[in-house]
């Protein structure tokens, strides 16, 4: 394989502590060197001065539909979306059809991922066989086929003895439980976030309580069990307290937050926009400002994007019948550095959040750059102005509230095992 030479970026690696002016050399798919005045010689060079060179950017939430649903994305398309949005690795949710509940289909998606996929790709197991909530999968099995953590993401584990006994049995294993945390019937029938909003547009709302109930309970259940957990997508004010609380317990728990939720709020849903509504839906300003101060405090652990294809016919329809989910992978980078820019964080903590922060909370073997390991990189340029257009995404479906929306920051080119397999034109 032919050497690759990135030349004068900074480079910001927070789990390795660096931030500096310099190079590195990748050879046969490894980061041969890091340094200052790196040798070029038979080396391809990219010209990273002025730019950010990071890990390969991580995004432990996405779905690629793939197995049974892949109108909407399969895993071609899917990490086709990541690369063009910086991602070098992604972990999928088993929420497909069939749902990857065993060896076989997790098989599946490793093997189809290393013949198709453009980037790294980590399948999630769901906690419960078919997602039913009744019955738990055989996490050491699937912890033997590559799988680092459960989940029954798209549905909440409502009972929680099972709950319990899903931590209790992925513990030994060192497997991470993602919890789903909302409370059904609490959401009842609603449809977006109960407020002034859903009153003057006459559609029935979901309260708050729901999300922070059900992350309190999952909270105590680690707490009392002593299993990682990992609560994915808070949105709301509570759920950041209820986190930040238990970290400063010594709670195992992680969090993360998607973009969707630190840059919108339910205002958007305004003209039955269907493109603004998913779960958790779009809250108050009060909780975007909390998610906000959460990434700033260190309580969110990760940004994640909850890449959720649909087919225009599912979105195309009565607000309250839509399906739940917004594509997320290429505009997740762009709204991350909105926060750098807002002066919410700074740029290492905004790669922080993006390459080991969400590898460290599933203990994925990504997230760095160490001489010797591999070379999965991201050259980033955090000026680049473009404009969003849904018609253009790489992912199949383009349910995106952001069609329109000017962007600043971008992925130059996107780099996977010393391999590019993205650059900006």
């Amino acid at each position: 394989m032919a050497k690759l030479l990135i030349k004068g970026g900074r480079v910001i690696s927070p789990a390795q502590k660096l931030d500096d002016i310099c190079d590195i050399l990748v050879e046969d798919g490894k980061i041969a060197a890091i340094g200052k005045s790196l040798d070029a010689k038979a080396a391809q060079v990219i010209d990273a001065s002025g730019k950010v060179v990071t890990p390969g950017l991580v995004d432990i939430h996405v779905h690629l539909r793939d197995p049974g649903l892949e109108y909407k994305e399969d895993i071609a398309s899917g990490t086709l979306s990541a690369v063009t949005g910086g991602f070098t690795s992604v972990a999928c949710m088993p929420n497909t059809q069939p749902v990857n509940d065993n060896h076989t289909i997790t098989s599946y998606i490793l093997n189809k991922a290393a013949k198709e996929g453009h980037c790294r790709v980590f399948p999630i197991a769901s906690i419960s066989k078919g997602l039913e909530g009744e019955s738990m999968t055989e996490m050491g099995e699937l912890k033997q086929h590559g799988v680092y953590a459960v989940s029954d993401d798209g549905k909440p584990v409502s009972n929680p003895q099972l709950m319990r006994r899903a931590m209790e049995y992925a513990k030994p294993f060192g497997m991470v439980i993602i919890s789903h945390a909302e409370d059904l019937d609490l959401v009842g029938s609603g449809v977006m976030n109960d407020g002034p909003v859903a009153t003057e547009l006459g559609l029935k709302g979901i309260p708050w309580v729901a999300e922070d109930a059900a992350t309190a309970r999952e909270v105590m259940l680690s707490e009392f069990t002593g299993a990682r957990l990992h609560v994915a997508h808070v949105s709301t004010k509570g759920s950041i307290e209820i986190v930040r609380q238990a970290k400063a317990r010594g709670v195992a728990v992680t969090c993360e937050a998607a973009p969707h939720h630190f840059t919108l709020t339910d205002e958007a849903v305004r003209g039955y926009n269907t493109n603004a509504k998913m779960n958790p839906p779009l809250r108050s300003a009060e909780d975007m400002a909390a998610v906000r101060q959460g990434i700033a405090d260190g309580t969110v652990d990760a940004i994640a994007t909850d890449h959720a294809p649909h087919h225009i016919d599912e979105k195309n329809v009565e607000f309250a019948i839509a399906m739940n989910g917004i594509v997320g992978l290429e505009t997740a980078l762009p709204l991350s550095l909105k926060l750098v820019e807002d002066g919410v964080i700074d740029l290492p903590r905004a790669i922080a959040l993006l390459t080991n922060g969400p590898a460290a909370a599933l203990n994925l073997p990504v997230g760095g750059l160490v001489e010797g390991g591999e070379a999965d990189i991201t050259v980033i340029d955090p000026e680049f102005a473009w404009t969003v257009d849904a018609q253009k995404l790489a992912s199949k479906s383009k349910n995106t509230p952001f069609d329109g929306w000017q962007m600043k920051g971008a992925a130059l080119h996107t780099i996977v095992a010393g391999k590019v397999v993205f650059s900006r034109s």
